[in-house]
Order: C-alpha cells, then structure tokens, then sequence
C-alpha cells in the first residue's frame, strides 16, 4: 500500500469530532457545578450510561469508517449544518460558563442545549458520508439513526440531571 492510499484513510469524517472533543475536552472544568463529573456522572441509572457511551462510540467509529469529502450538493449542505450546530454547541456552552445563573441557563432550552445542539453537527457530519471505507454497505440514515438514539440517551441523561437540581 503506498503512504498516499494509507494517507487517505486518516481523511475521514472523524476529523470532524476533533474540534468538538478538543473544546470538552479544554473546557469542561469551566462548566457550572451541575456539568462536572462528580455531578453530571452521579447516580446515573446503569441503562442510559451505558446507553449513552456505546451510542457515541459506534457514531463515532463510523465517522471514522467515512472518507472526509465535500463535492456533492448533499455534502455542502451536511458542511453548511456541521458548521451551524459547532457554532451552536460552542454558544451553548459559553452562555453556561459565561451566565450560569441566568434566567437561560436554569430553563430546559438553555441547561439542555450542549445535549441537543448535536443533533445539527451530528447530522451535519451524517450528510457528508457518503460511502464506508473497505467496500462496506452504506446507508446514510443508518449514522443519523444511531446519532438520534446516542442523543435521546444523552438527553435523557441530561434530564435526569436538570430534575434532579431543579426539583
């Protein structure tokens, strides 16, 4: 195999995640007390965790699996909604770690939206994969259904959460 075609492999929509993970990663301390692991991971029922972890693993394996192209119309457009829901993802974050005691922040909009505002860029990255390396069978709406269920139990995930404060 030459270091072009190996190279190819690393072009994949993986790359996608990174700035995601990179501002969790970075950032998740500034987050308010309800956000930080202590809390946010406390006493979660077994079924939505482990739910929520293998959901996120296998979206993001596949976006591995998805060679990283933007030529068709549908992949300009999955590019256009990646970037709105990062932009969006970031905001919610920032209004949280910026206003943690606003009117926005205690509402379910506002606490919910680091869960929900995934959606767009996982849905983003779900129209820019077209194919699967190594001549596997591809269907589109198989990463947007296995994004739609990680979601729900991350939602679920941060509901359980909100109650529990907020109740």
């Amino acid at each position: 195999m030459k270091p072009s075609q190996i190279k190819a492999y690393f072009i994949n929509c993986f790359l996608l995640t990174l700035p995601i993970l990179v501002w969790n990663m970075a950032l998740a301390n500034q987050l308010p007390e309800p956000f930080q692991p202590a809390t946010f991971g406390f006493n979660i029922p077994w079924i939505v965790s482990i739910g929520e972890n293998i959901f996120r693993t296998i979206i993001f394996l596949l976006a591995a699996l998805m060679p990283l192209s933007i030529k068709s119309k549908t992949q300009q457009w999955g590019i256009a909604l990646y970037s709105v829901g990062t932009l969006l993802y970031f905001s919610s974050w920032l209004v949280l770690m910026y206003y943690p005691n606003s009117a926005w922040s205690h509402s379910h909009a506002g606490f919910f939206a680091p869960a929900y505002t995934p959606f767009l860029w996982l849905m983003g990255i779900g129209l820019i994969g077209e194919r699967y390396y190594f001549e596997l069978h591809f269907r589109r709406w198989v990463f947007i259904a296995l994004s739609i269920i990680f979601l729900v139990f991350h939602n679920l995930h941060t509901l359980i959460i909100f109650n529990r404060i907020h109740h």
